[in-house]
């Protein structure tokens, strides 16, 4: 929700400053990516439960382990679908937070005698690890 973050910017021609807001929402492909996760967590447990604690009902009922086998063949797609979702997301918000359209967007910095550079560059290396699992 890169919408609801504000920044402040000084304005040349007075003493006030002017506010700019980012463009864009990209928590969706995040909170899918997050809910299948713990969805996945969650299966995994109660399977783990099943395994340990009723294996002799797992192993008499031939139809446990076919949707044991299907449900986890859903859980690996959606993943994918997950993974997937959540990189393009990723990488819309690098877009949407790189300095140089940060600076193009602050008409402060289109002045004939203004250099506007930014600060440092943000590390997504965390976030790029996040699309790589």
């Amino acid at each position: 929700r890169l919408y609801q973050i504000p920044f402040e910017m000084p304005d040349c021609e007075s003493e006030s400053s002017h506010t700019l807001h980012l463009i864009g929402d990209f928590s969706a492909p995040a909170e899918f990516f997050v809910t299948l996760g713990v969805f996945s967590f969650l299966y995994t447990m109660a399977a783990l439960v099943l395994y340990l604690r009723f294996h002799s009902l797992y192993a008499e009922n031939k139809k446990l382990p076919f949707a044991d086998f299907c449900i986890t063949l859903c859980f690996a797609f959606f993943w994918l679908v997950a993974a997937a979702a959540w990189g393009k997301g990723l990488s819309d918000v690098k877009a949407a937070t790189r300095p140089s359209s940060l600076l193009a967007a602050m008409a402060v910095c289109h002045g004939p005698d203004v250099i506007c550079s930014a600060g440092t560059t943000p590390a997504m290396g965390l976030a790029n690890i996040s699309v790589v699992r």
